[in-house]
């Protein structure tokens, strides 16, 4: 990748709803080199898909809970179920195994506190956990979903 294709990644991570010129004529190239090299991106995987980010507490879901789990079960069959459990509940926006004292870390973004007890309930109805632990966040001071990308080469 060069500086291009970088100038083109963070473009798209700001907005990819503009239109190739737009991003062209940002990064400093014509549409259809800008297009070549976002098909190129697309088809490398380094681009995936499109999404547009909505406001969660605009549409009612003012809770985003932290939860960490920890199991004494680390074999391939529960860990399977695990995750198809996790899959299951829409509400379970981010899981990710952990290293160190927690097993696993996920994020859930919820109405307010009893519409995550009505997740909590439906997690632990599909899979036995050890100790699960829910921290509600206060404040969100950054949040992004743009990557920091490298400098060109």
């Amino acid at each position: 990748m060069d500086e291009f294709d970088l100038s083109i990644l963070r473009e798209m991570q700001r907005d990819c709803s503009r239109s190739v010129q737009e991003i062209g004529a940002a990064v400093g190239l014509s549409q259809s080199p800008c297009w070549r090299r976002i098909r190129r991106l697309e088809e490398a995987g380094i681009l995936g898909r499109r999404v547009a980010l909505v406001d969660a507490e605009k549409v009612g879901l003012g809770a985003t809970v932290f939860v960490t789990i920890r199991t004494t079960q680390h074999n391939e069959e529960w860990l399977e179920r695990f995750a198809s459990a996790v899959q299951r509940i829409q509400e379970i926006v981010e899981c990710h195994r952990m290293s160190g004292d927690v097993d696993y870390l996920l994020k859930i973004v919820a109405a307010d506190i009893a519409d995550y007890d009505r997740i909590y309930q439906k997690l632990i109805r599909s899979i036995e956990l050890h100790d699960v632990s829910s921290s509600f966040a206060m404040e969100s001071l950054k949040c992004t979903t743009a990557l920091p990308l490298p400098p060109a080469e």
